[in-house]
């Protein structure tokens, strides 16, 4: 099954590829890998900002690190042509914006994994980072980044 056939099964529409917010692209793809910049949670085309353990919930961050991850989807597809040149999802990055008391950032980064692997299985399984941070930009709640084995064009 193509991974388009499966986005149609999981009910999943990719958003448009964002623009960079500064000097910078979205995706480098060398030697078999596409580096994914860090992509920022928008929920119905709005910007997830805030903090978790202030004024983001555990679940509104989750769903936000899920954005994030349809986001690095949609930059890949914008970079690669198709989402079937996707070998593995190897690597995740998230930073969570969050208290110095919230301790729940692989929680909310899981928002992001749990989506790499309803898309590709278990090559949508990966290694990955959940760090918390004090501030991310424009006021996000979450940012996630990645690292993408791919075939050939």
């Amino acid at each position: 099954m193509s991974i388009e056939a499966r986005l149609q099964e999981l009910g999943i529409t990719l958003p448009e590829a964002a623009a960079p917010v500064a000097s910078y692209v979205p995706v480098v793809v060398q030697g078999g890998m596409a580096h994914v910049s860090g992509q920022l949670p928008f929920v119905d085309g709005a910007l997830v900002t805030g903090r978790l353990g202030e004024d983001v919930s555990l679940e509104h961050g989750t769903a936000a690190a899920r954005a994030c991850g349809l986001m690095i989807l949609a930059q890949l597809k914008a970079a690669l042509g198709s989402l079937d040149r996707v070998e593995r999802i190897v690597k995740l990055g998230a930073f969570v914006s969050s208290t110095g008391d919230f301790t729940d950032q692989p929680k909310v980064a899981n928002g992001a994994s749990e989506l790499m692997a309803e898309v590709f299985g278990d090559a949508g399984r990966h290694a990955r980072s959940a760090v918390g941070v004090p501030v991310l930009p424009l006021g996000a709640a979450v940012e996630v980044d990645a690292i993408v084995a791919v075939s050939a064009a």
